[in-house]
């Protein structure tokens, strides 16, 4: 028998009946058709599942669906707004913060949390912000730039 939920997710409304053993990531990639929510280790360790729940970065494979049920749900497709990159989105494109892709939406969804929560980061708090997030491909050093360079953009925003 299936659980009813209701949640936003991007700004848009969505009512469906989930198995009470689905998990957040799964209803996300499965049911809603969002595949920039990653599945990496289901060991909430690599981060790549990360999305914004209710204002806070979370691993979405270990929260259950039924869970999330009221909830406001930010991922990676969401982040765009108008044809416009968000400035995380232009950061990891301008200072080359991807390798073979497959962290960076996880990476992104994570540095929202941590601009939002620290919008002028150093080098370190960066380091920092990101552990519980792996990439095999970059070494991070780029990551962080893209970082960096978002931090840049959020400073001009709200300091004209």
């Amino acid at each position: 028998m299936g659980v009813p939920i209701s949640v936003t997710v991007n700004g848009q409304h969505r009512e469906s009946e989930v198995d009470s053993r689905t998990l957040l990531v799964q209803f996300i990639r499965e049911e809603l058709r969002l595949t920039g929510t990653h599945v990496g280790c289901d060991t909430s360790s690599c981060g790549a599942c990360t999305i914004i729940m209710d204002g806070k970065a979370v691993k979405s494979c270990t929260v259950l669906a039924a869970s999330a049920n009221g909830s406001d749900i930010t991922t990676i497709e969401g982040l765009a707004q108008n044809g416009e990159l968000h400035p995380l989105q232009e950061g990891f494109k301008e200072e080359h913060g991807l390798q073979c892709g497959f962290c960076t939406p996880g990476m992104i969804m994570t540095a929202v949390q941590l601009l939002e929560d620290n919008p002028q980061p150093s080098e370190a708090e960066i380091r920092h912000g990101l552990e519980g997030n792996y990439c095999r491909c970059t070494g991070y050093h780029n990551i962080v730039k893209a970082i960096y360079h978002a931090s840049r953009k959020y400073k001009e925003v709200s300091h004209g």
